[in-house]
């Protein structure tokens, strides 16, 4: 495979902007996301795309529609965000009240998933992106897209931590040669 997986965050929503951990919460895009969506579609307009997968949640669903490829879109649930578990809807300041040491990236969530068990889903949207033959567009949520693109240059989950990305924006995993590299990273329009 020498095609690209260009990964997309979806738009601002409440929680993102407060900093609460969402998983299943599923909530809308605010203005601001919607307009940043929108604002993707030409930079997305210059590429074609063999497969677009989308996490089944209604923001990174509208992501994709505004960006102008929802009519490609297949729901892909391996791209769910991290479950949170009993910490959904909390922000870090709040959980490390309770548990000063937690790290998302090394303890996972109690109630949710552990990083072994998001890793093994982005495997999966990863392999099923080496056999589309093409580029492939993935839309969905800020730390199931890192942990994927860490696992995508071959390190561990714990690595997803130093890649901040933003809401609203792009991202692009590609080759060296045959070494697979992220080739762009957050990228806002």
């Amino acid at each position: 495979m020498s095609h690209e997986i260009v990964i997309v965050r979806h738009g601002a929503t409440e929680w993102s902007e407060s900093g609460q951990h969402t998983s299943g919460t599923d909530l809308p895009l605010i203005e601001s996301g919607r307009q940043r969506a929108a604002e993707l579609a030409p930079l997305l307009a210059k590429r074609t795309f063999a497969l677009v997968l989308c996490s089944p949640l209604r923001r990174a669903r509208e992501t994709c529609e505004l960006a102008g490829l929802g009519d490609h879109a297949v729901l892909c649930p391996d791209l769910v965000e991290w479950n949170y578990g009993e910490y959904e809807g909390l922000t870090s300041p709040q959980i490390w009240e309770k548990r000063p040491d937690w790290l998302l990236w090394r303890d996972g969530c109690p109630g949710g998933e552990s990083p072994a068990q998001v890793a093994a889903r982005t495997e999966r949207v990863i392999a099923r992106a080496r056999e589309a033959g093409g580029n492939v567009a993935l839309f969905a949520h800020g730390h199931v897209l890192r942990v994927l693109a860490a696992r995508w240059i071959e390190m561990d989950v714990m690595a997803g931590a130093r890649l901040t990305l933003g809401a609203g924006t792009i991202s692009v995993l590609g080759f060296e040669r045959s070494t697979q590299v992220i080739a762009a990273w957050n990228h806002a329009p």
